[in-house]
């Protein structure tokens, strides 16, 4: 095997793509992208008018379809 990053990528993309298919591989690969942004931040931003009364709500409703 050589030592060329370039190669040894292209190797393991056509050993996933193999094994895992083609969008398998890419679920596979979307596991290890680095985000962007800040997860807390935004969670705590678009669930702060968020009260458990609407999370029961929402779950209930859920239930009925």
């Amino acid at each position: 095997m050589t030592n060329d990053m370039t190669a040894i990528r292209e190797r393991g993309f056509m050993a996933l793509t193999k094994e895992l298919g083609a969008s398998g591989m890419a679920m596979f690969i979307r596991q290890f992208e680095n985000g962007s942004g800040n997860y807390t931040e935004e969670r705590e931003d678009f669930s702060k008018d968020i009260t458990i009364d609407d999370i029961v709500s929402s779950i209930k409703k859920r239930k009925e379809k």
